[in-house]
């Protein structure tokens, strides 16, 4: 089977306008939603990337009837959901290969009391745990089991039950699993410590839309009163906010001219202020953020003179979705910064290949890196690279762009799960990307 790569010819300014596709985090999550309701469910700005596409076919495979009216726009119709396909190899297959098929549980948990699902794949970032999704599950009164030799979870209930639930991690997706499970359970269900990203709230927007109860959206205690069925809706996909950043930092490492539109600032947290903190200016024209041409920009330090030192939260703190484009841009930025990627701890493994492009980089363990900052005194080299995930890939894409000379990216569908036709917007503002078959 071949596989697709990037050739790019770095060292060139970029100008123009960049659109940011609808949130792949947010996609993952409301597509799964559309299980608990039998009634017709319209989701808007839907990104065409891989990961979003394999869900809709997997709920194709459910029986779910979906049309796609516009290039962004699906509706989606659970009316007749076939859950003997859960037990089949090409659910198991095509299950398996995306981490957000995972959030299908607590929608099929809800609405048709049992779940199956084969551990899903994903990103080769770390260790994923899912024990906070079962364990929700299990204190609103699931059986939870797991076939080993299959790699399989399965849960079943006749009747959820609502419930007091402590959540062990700040989780997007256990929450996202346990909130859907819970809109139809008997009772009221209170969440506490629960993930309050974007996402999330958008999920619990889109269900009470569906005439699900849901209070407290936004922080991290939810209230959630049962009801009986769940009704159609009409829902927006926000902006994703991983691309925006991405595109500022892109701006950032080519010295490019760049204007990102209708990004929903409101939605963006302290995203603005991170990148503000490593030197770069921009400003907000309405909902657009421009961002001009800069030669130079200086990571700022503490008050007290020491070295800055970032790191991923749970929102409102700062996305580990974005870490390695904090990362990538330090190269070239003036000071040092210290990167600690808390919340996995291999998705800083490819600061190897920014080493051979020459950053000054010291890696001091899974979690922490330490980034000299060039000052654009030294240039990046083209090199030949393989992206290990969808946020490394595009920080090594990010960094191949500013270089000298060419650099090519194999492993390209790493990218392409995230971004949608990435190589293909960057070349209309000035990049020059080829993509190109392996044999």
């Amino acid at each position: 089977m071949s596989s697709e790569s990037f050739e790019i010819k770095g060292g060139n300014r970029l100008q123009g306008t960049l659109v940011p596709q609808g949130a792949k985090n947010e996609a993952l999550q409301v597509l799964c939603a559309v299980v608990l309701s039998s009634e017709k469910i319209t989701i808007s700005n839907v990104p065409d990337i891989k990961d979003v596409n394999m869900l809709i076919s997997l709920l194709k495979g459910l029986g779910v009837r979906v049309a796609q009216t516009t290039a962004d726009t699906w509706t989606f119709q659970a009316d007749t959901v076939n859950l003997d396909y859960l037990e089949s190899t090409a659910f198991r297959n095509d299950a398996g290969r995306i981490r957000g098929s995972v959030m299908l549980m607590g929608a099929l948990l809800a609405r048709f009391g049992r779940a199956y699902l084969p551990q899903p794949g994903g990103d080769k970032i770390g260790r994923r745990r899912m024990d906070t999704h079962f364990l929700g599950f299990q204190k609103l009164g699931a059986d939870f089991r797991y076939d080993e030799a299959k790699r399989a979870y399965t849960l079943e209930a006749k009747q959820l039950t609502g419930t007091y639930l402590m959540m062990d991690e700040i989780s997007v997706t256990g929450t996202a699993n346990v909130v859907m499970a819970a809109t139809m359970a008997k009772g009221t269900t209170t969440i506490y410590n629960a993930a309050c990203e974007p996402y999330v709230q958008q999920l619990c927007k889109m269900l009470n839309a569906m005439g699900a109860r849901i209070e407290g959206i936004g922080s991290n205690l939810l209230t959630i009163e049962g009801v009986t069925s769940l009704g159609g809706a009409s829902h927006r996909i926000l902006p994703d906010m991983i691309e925006i950043g991405s595109f500022i930092g892109l701006a950032a490492m080519t010295q490019s001219e760049i204007t990102i539109k209708d990004c929903q600032i409101k939605e963006l947290g302290i995203i603005p202020t991170v990148f503000r903190k490593f030197g770069l200016q921009f400003e907000f024209r309405g909902d657009d953020i421009y961002i001009p041409a800069q030669d130079n920009y200086e990571i700022q330090t503490f008050i007290d003179g020491s070295i800055m030192t970032v790191y991923d939260a749970p929102w409102p703190g700062f996305t580990p979705d974005l870490m390695s484009i904090l990362l990538v841009m330090a190269t070239q930025a003036k000071g040092s910064v210290l990167i600690h990627q808390k919340m996995f701890e291999s998705r800083l493994f490819f600061v190897d290949k920014l080493i051979d492009m020459g950053a000054q980089i010291i890696l001091c363990d899974p979690h922490r890196a330490t980034v000299i900052g060039l000052g654009r005194q030294h240039s990046l080299r083209g090199i030949s690279m393989t992206s290990p995930d969808i946020r490394a890939g595009v920080a090594l894409l990010i960094a191949a762009l500013s270089a000298k000379g060419t650099s090519i990216i194999h492993n390209v569908h790493q990218i392409d799960r995230g971004y949608q036709n990435i190589d293909g917007r960057l070349n209309a503002i000035g990049a020059q990307i080829r993509r190109f078959s392996d044999t």
